[in-house]
């Protein structure tokens, strides 16, 4: 993994945790105490983030040695050990928290993921996250959706033409927005509209947009759109999709189906970090 920028996140992390010093175990475990502890899930899912949790102990303390037991984005089950952690017992202790909190969030988008994935199995559609991610934390949260076996929609504002309804509203309607579009990026950035309606599809159609995004509609007229399209566009299914049935969406013939869900509102999978005696 690069840890570009990722190692500034992380010791900004411990900081904010750590403060002036972890005064419990400055006051009750001795300097020179070692120890070996495990992380164990509590919960059946899809565990990610190792890598980060060890990178953690690494920027702490560099004597902490921190042996993952399990590959990134694996299947496990409730008091399966993923890692263990094996250094000063002072160090740890301080970097126990970041590292759960980390580990324990990256496996519930991965566990997430992993989920929707299964339930389009056998169809066209993919998974696709969104930009709705927690401030800070886009890299992790778009790593571990790829750990869960879905794919990463744009990284960023820079990373395609996605022409929602207010770009429309502001350009004087879709077949401006893709125009003007068109006039300014280069042939290999795509060019997305939303749409609600089949007019609109229509319009995003003869305006030549490269991928026509389906805003809350049903699968009836999912299935009904994508046949309008004709294959002269990708289709991607959004709207509230962490709550619908995902399976049933993907047999209409949706190429992509974007789930805001994965990152924005995702529960954590509960990991515990215990010391052997």
């Amino acid at each position: 993994m690069n840890y570009i920028g990722l190692d500034t996140y992380l010791l900004d992390a411990l900081k904010e945790d750590i403060g002036t010093g972890d005064i419990t175990t400055l006051c009750c475990v001795p300097e020179h105490e070692t120890s070996t502890a495990v992380f164990r899930c509590k919960q059946a899912g899809v565990v990610c983030g190792l890598d980060i949790g060890k990178r953690v102990f690494a920027l702490l303390d560099p004597s902490v040695a921190f042996t993952a037991l399990v590959p990134e984005g694996t299947e496990v089950q409730v008091g399966d050990v993923v890692a263990t952690v094996t250094g000063p017992s002072r160090s740890i202790l301080s970097g126990e928290r970041v590292a759960l909190n980390l580990m324990q969030h990256l496996s519930g988008v991965a566990t997430k993921t992993h989920g929707l994935a299964k339930k389009v199995e056998g169809t066209k559609a993919v998974i696709v996250d969104t930009r709705k991610t927690t401030p800070g934390m886009r890299v992790l949260e778009k790593y571990a959706v790829r750990m869960g076996g879905g794919t990463n929609h744009r990284f960023n504002l820079a990373d395609g033409v996605l022409i929602k309804d207010n770009h429309i509203v502001a350009a004087g309607g879709i077949a401006n927005a893709v125009a003007n579009a068109r006039k300014i990026v280069p042939h290999t950035l795509k060019i997305e509209v939303e749409t609600t309606n089949f007019d609109e599809i229509r319009q995003a159609l003869d305006a030549g947009a490269d991928i026509i995004m389906l805003d809350n509609m049903s699968c009836e007229d999912m299935k009904k759109a994508v046949e309008l399209i004709g294959g002269r566009a990708k289709v991607e299914a959004s709207g509230n999709m962490g709550t619908r049935d995902v399976g049933e969406v993907a047999r209409t013939g949706v190429d992509l189906i974007s789930v805001g869900a994965l990152t924005h509102s995702v529960e954590a999978l509960d990991i515990s970090l215990q010391f052997q005696k």
